[in-house]
Formats: structure tokens, C-alpha cells, sequence
């Protein structure tokens, strides 16, 4: 069942404010239509909850790959981890921390080459982490970040989202579901190079769709 940001807003403990946490991927800051759909997407929560808080995270700002020390640092229990094992956690530490206070996701996703973006890529890897946004059952994985909410806000040059070359959005959807959040929106504006116009008209009539200023 989906999810409004009212109903949202009624579920979390009383006197806190909607926490909303925006992650940008685009490698450019001017120009770019995510950027411009995260920020429409910003402006329409907050039009139905003016006391919404926002974390902003531009992922192009730099993310850490991960590598063989954050490997191990991982797998070590935490109770068992060195102080360098732990250093090597902690950029993922504060990321994993961002995504676990909020209510609300929106996620700018332009779509490079059929696919996220490294830098999103990166993000995805370093909130990944088993026993803490996810753990294995003898019946599965089940992800441990169920109850928030999900907009992501994704465009395209040439590649029609949905379609069989479309590889970021089903990617996001699935990860983000694995980690627990199944409550997810998609606006998109595609095909910009075939007809821009008509990408960001579809985009708005999505916004309207999922986040109508009226709610």
C-alpha cells in the first residue's frame, strides 16, 4: 500500500518533523533536469508539510569506493573492529546514519549510459551493509529500513525509461527494495534528445500525479 507524505507525517513520534533526505547524482550542478526535478519534488513537500526537515547529500561531492578495508571492516564484528577498521567505516557510517533518519527519499537518478551513475553507485555500496540496512533469514534477505517513502526523480538523453535498455531504474527500485523501502514513485523526464519538451511536460504531469500541491 502506498504511502502519502501525510500519512507519513502522522506516524512519526510527536513533535518531530518529517525528515527528508535529497540525494543528487548529477555530474552537473547547472542544467541539470534532476537536479530541477529533486528540487520541484522539495518544493511540493513542502507545500504539504512546511515543517519538513531536509538533508541534502550531493553524492558528486565525492563517495569512497569500497575496497578490501572496508571489506574486512565489515565483516568484523563491531564489538571487533580496530580503531583503522573503524575509520574505514566511517564515511559509510554517516551515510548509512542519513538514510536511516529519514521519512522520506528523493533521489535524483540521471541515467548514464543505460545506467546510475558511479557516484550513485558508490552511495548504493557504502548503505549496502548486512546487519544494518539488511540481514539474511534462512528465508531470504529482509531489508531493515521498511515504513519510508521513495520519489526518484530520473532522466535521460536517448534511453526510454522502462524500456528493455533501461537498466538504472529497475537497478534503483530493486536495491531500494532490498534495503526494505517498496514504497517508491518514479517521475521521469526521457528521451530529452528526441523531444525535451515533451520529457519535462511528462515530468510535471508526474509530479502533479504523485505529489499534487493540493495534498
Amino acid at each position: 500500500m502506498t504511502a502519502s507524505v501525510t500519512d507519513l507525517a502522522t506516524r512519526r513520534p510527536a513533535r518531530r518533523p518529517l525528515q527528508v533526505l535529497r540525494i543528487d547524482a548529477s555530474a552537473r550542478t547547472h542544467g541539470s533536469t534532476t537536479r530541477a526535478l529533486t528540487d520541484a519534488a522539495i518544493a511540493r513537500l513542502q507545500a504539504t508539510d512546511p515543517d519538513l526537515e531536509v538533508a541534502v547529500r550531493d553524492l558528486t561531492a565525492g563517495v569512497p569506493l569500497i575496497d578490501e578495508a572496508w571489506v574486512e571492516a565489515n565483516f568484523t564484528p563491531a564489538e571487533q573492529r580496530s580503531p583503522a577498521q573503524r575509520d574505514a567505516l566511517a564515511a559509510s557510517d554517516v551515510l548509512v546514519a542519513e538514510l536511516q533518519a529519514a521519512d522520506v527519499l528523493v533521489i535524483g537518478l540521471p541515467v548514464y549510459n543505460f545506467g546510475p551513475p558511479a557516484a550513485l553507485k558508490a552511495w548504493i555500496d557504502q548503505v549496502a551493509r548486512a546487519r544494518v540496512t539488511f540481514r539474511y533469514t534462512p528465508d531470504g534477505p529482509v531489508g531493515l529500513l521498511a515504513g519510508k517513502r521513495a520519489y526518484v526523480v530520473a532522466a535521460s538523453g536517448g534511453t526510454a525509461l522502462g524500456s528493455d535498455i533501461d537498466f538504472a531504474t529497475p537497478y534503483l527500485r530493486h536495491v531500494l527494495g532490498f534495503l526494505g523501502i517498496t514504497d517508491v514513485s518514479l517521475i521521469g523526464a526521457d528521451r530529452q534528445m528526441v523531444d525535451a519538451e515533451a520529457a519535462r511536460s511528462g515530468a510535471a504531469a508526474a509530479l502533479d500525479q504523485v505529489l499534487p500541491l493540493s495534498a
